[in-house]
């Protein structure tokens, strides 16, 4: 059972890190700068 639990959380792991890799990719090294400039820029 234990080895269900840990193969399926690894699978979810895998999923949210290919996810974050495929949004940080798509979109381009501008606007991720940009993205990341909001918060400072909150005037």
């Amino acid at each position: 059972m234990t080895v269900f639990i840990f193969a399926g959380d690894m699978l979810v792991m895998l999923f949210m890190i290919g996810l974050v890799m495929w949004v940080t990719t798509k979109d381009g090294k501008e606007v991720g700068q940009d993205n990341a400039r909001i918060p400072l820029e909150d005037d």
